[in-house]
This record gives structure tokens, C-alpha cells and sequence, in this order.
């Protein structure tokens, strides 16, 4: 009699034991489980952080370098009124002039820095007297403007993506090209041309 108490009673011990330990291992895996996923929701906020954070600096590349790729309804050719062929830039307003102006610089040997450009183009009105400025500065190159509107079928032979476009040409040949109205990049690479070719004696 006193040993099946005994035996009963170690039983109860033994069982709530074991409820003790079936206790603590779930406690223990809910907390694993949760200390999870506070890790996964950390990393997948960083990782989330990290996407806006590309977004984030990739539109302000964009902004910064500054380029249109399409008309949009709002922009207004009118607003801004940009003189965008001044000082010593030369309109180009149809194939034969551009040839013609290709020739000429050949002639003088002059590199052609020529902008593909258009009047509704923000970033393009922008950049516009930033390039007069450059054509005085510079006359030893020759300073073109082509606008893409009025020139369209030729312009798409230069697989123009957005404006502004500048391309760099030596002997009708292209050596540069530069996308967008970055001042910083079209004058680092006007200044890059005038070290590495040598200015032609003045025409008499």
C-alpha cells in the first residue's frame, strides 16, 4: 500500500516534470521565434531602407545632370524665353548647313561641340546660356545648336534618347558625347579638349 503511494506520487512528480519541461520548450521556442522575427523585420527594413535609399540618390542623379526625354502637356515653349543660339553658337536648321558647318570646321580644324537641344526642354533652357557662354570663351571650337523638333528625321540618325544631347566631333567624327545639362561635366569636357588639341594658328 505504502508503495503504490509512493510509486503514485513519483508518478505525479515525474508527470509535472515533464509539463515543466514541455512548458519551458514551447517558452523557449516562442521566444525564438519572435527574437526571429524582429531580426527578419530589421533586416528586411534595412534592406527596404536601402532600395529607397537607390531610388532617392538615383533621382537626384537625374535631377542633378538634368535631361527631357519627352514633351510633357504642361511645358510651354513660350515660358523662359531662352536665347539659345547666342553669342557664338551657330543654328543649325537644316542638313545642308550642318554639313556645311562640319566642312567648315574641318577646313579651320576646330572640334564641333554640337547640342542637340529643345526650346520646351527645361533643363535644356537651363544649360542654353551656360553654352553661349562656353562659344565665347572657347572661339578656337566650334559651337552648333540643333533643335530636335525642327530637325527631327535628322536628329533620330544621332539616336538621340533625351536633350539635352552634346556631342563632340573631330573631323566629323564623334570623340565625346555627353547626356543631360550637367555644367560641372560640359565644361570638364570642353577643358579636357582644349589640353589635348592643340589651338590652329589665326587665319590671315
Amino acid at each position: 500500500s505504502n508503495t503504490n503511494k509512493k510509486t503514485s506520487e513519483f508518478n505525479a512528480e515525474k508527470k509535472g516534470s515533464d509539463n515543466l519541461v514541455k512548458t519551458f520548450i514551447i517558452v523557449f521556442v516562442l521566444l525564438l521565434m519572435i527574437s526571429s522575427n524582429r531580426i527578419f523585420a530589421k533586416k528586411r527594413k534595412k534592406k527596404e531602407e536601402s532600395v529607397l535609399y537607390s531610388v532617392f540618390k538615383l533621382t537626384e542623379h537625374f535631377i542633378q545632370m538634368g535631361s527631357c526625354v519627352s514633351k510633357d502637356t504642361g511645358d510651354d515653349d513660350s515660358v523662359h524665353n531662352v536665347d539659345f543660339s547666342g553669342g557664338n553658337v551657330h543654328l543649325i536648321t537644316t542638313k545642308e548647313s550642318w554639313d556645311e558647318k562640319l566642312a567648315e570646321a574641318g577646313r579651320d580644324g576646330k572640334i564641333v561641340i554640337a547640342n542637340f537641344s529643345a526650346t520646351w526642354c527645361g533643363p535644356c533652357k537651363i544649360v542654353a546660356p551656360f553654352y553661349v557662354e562656353l562659344s565665347e570663351k572657347h572661339p578656337s571650337l566650334m559651337f552648333l545648336l540643333v533643335d530636335v523638333d525642327e530637325l527631327s528625321d535628322f536628329s533620330s540618325t544621332w539616336d538621340i534618347k533625351a536633350t539635352p544631347t552634346f556631342f563632340f566631333l573631330k573631323n566629323g567624327e564623334q570623340i565625346g558625347k555627353l547626356v543631360g545639362a550637367n555644367k560641372p561635366e560640359l565644361q570638364k569636357k570642353v577643358t579636357s579638349i582644349i589640353d589635348s588639341v592643340p589651338e590652329s594658328p589665326q587665319r590671315p
